[in-house]
């Protein structure tokens, strides 16, 4: 709802600007503000709060350019959520201090106060080892079947090759590492995008977001003669079925299907992959899953992958010498990847918070203690897995029905 009246009020601003409506501008461009800062607020870990706080940072300059232009001085009295101050609670809340623009540029402004869509993608050479990612052997299979072994041989391949992918299954289980070890392995650019970033339309037209997102990655590829992989994240804000739509998301979706269509019509032998991850694959429109021609269920960590995590986790720790990794790893049944990380750095912060609770000297020449089965025990009782047993059987149904190996 935030969100939305956010959109709201940033576009009518920027319309009224545009036009010369001074008083209607500041208006809404106060009220685009106020909503963005109750937002940070109310959800300090959003993570697009960054994002949106440089644009509330960008209205703010913008007011006072239009007050300065007219020799208005602002109120003594003016509520202080319209002079912006970023909440302390948010710590990824770093808004940048631009130069407030002249009055005179207003078509300028228009476009400085729209998404820039560099801030939208991330390009980068992953350093993940393919051997880094631990278990999840039928995803690693379609990945170097799709991917890995095209680019080595792609003679070997007269038919093509697929160019769509998705990675569907519970959060925290590997799919960002998957993608990112893949692009290691053949040396490929790696594009990422968060896809609710390109939906926060107020940010900016989201289909020209699209548009250059695909001719970006074909233009590294004409560039640099090597593959290109684009991770697209939360797939499901693009592609999802939605009942209460509305015309900016109807054309992001076209022009993203169009996009996907237009690299599967340019021959066979394009080194350019989309691979899609979610949460939530049954929210996606069916009629669009056939864009991604292998569809790739990323499950829960199984016993011997996490018993190779924990390992990986305790081997910085000190851990008791009676203490068997093969017995914790079949306490934790159900837990995510993302989960064994955190069970073992909430069994050192136990032991350590110890040394601080006992410490009667200096702190300094005090040492933990081994680690042992009972600390486990403990933060297993205190610590459930974040995945359901009803989610999991949703992700197993789905994937009855739409898996594509």
């Amino acid at each position: 709802m935030l969100e939305g009246a956010a959109q709201k009020y940033a576009s009518e601003a920027i319309r009224f600007d545009s036009q010369g409506a001074r008083g209607m501008a500041i208006k809404n461009y106060q009220n685009a503000i106020q909503t963005l800062v109750q937002l940070a607020q109310l959800y300090p870990d959003y993570k697009l709060n960054s994002m949106y706080l440089q644009r509330a940072q960008l209205y703010q300059e913008r007011i006072k350019a239009l007050q300065a232009a007219h020799g208005i001085e602002p109120p003594p009295d003016e509520d202080p959520a319209f002079q912006f101050q970023p909440p302390r609670k948010s710590a990824n809340a770093q808004p940048s201090s631009p130069t407030p623009p002249e009055d005179k540029s207003g078509p300028q402004v228009v476009q400085q106060l729209k998404a820039n869509y560099n801030d939208l993608i991330m390009k980068e050479k992953p350093t993940v080892k393919w051997d880094e990612v631990v278990g999840l052997d039928d995803a690693k299979k379609a990945l170097r079947e799709s991917i890995i072994f095209p680019v080595q041989r792609p003679d070997l391949f007269p038919l093509g090759w697929p160019r769509g992918l998705l990675m569907y299954g519970p959060p925290g289980c590997g799919k960002t590492l998957l993608a990112a070890a893949t692009a290691s392995e053949i040396d490929s650019y790696f594009i990422t995008v968060d896809a609710a970033s390109i939906m926060s339309k107020w940010l900016g037209e989201g289909e020209k977001n699209v548009a250059k997102l695909f001719n970006s990655a074909r233009k590294l590829l004409e560039k640099e003669a090597k593959s290109v992989i684009v991770f697209i994240d939360e797939l499901d804000s693009i592609l999802g079925s939605r009942t209460n739509e509305v015309g900016g998301e109807v054309r992001v979706r076209n022009q993203f299907l169009k996009e996907m269509d237009g690299i599967a019509d340019k021959g066979k032998h394009l080194h350019l992959y989309i691979i899609g991850a979610t949460n939530k694959p049954w929210a996606l429109d069916w009629p669009f899953l056939r864009r991604f021609q292998k569809r790739i269920y990323v499950p829960l960590p199984d016993i011997r992958a996490r018993t190779e995590m924990l390992k990986q986790y305790t081997a910085p720790l000190k851990m008791d010498s009676s203490l068997r990794i093969d017995d914790i790893s079949k306490m934790t049944e159900g837990y995510s990847g993302s989960d064994m990380r955190d069970i073992c750095q909430s069994v050192q912060l136990r032991v350590v918070s110890e040394v601080f609770d006992q410490a009667g000297g200096d702190i300094k020449e005090i040492q933990p203690r081994a680690i042992d089965v009972n600390d486990f025990k403990e933060t297993l009782r205190a610590r459930r897995p974040s995945v359901s047993p009803e989610m999991l059987r949703a992700y197993s149904n789905w994937a009855e029905n739409f898996k594509a190996l």
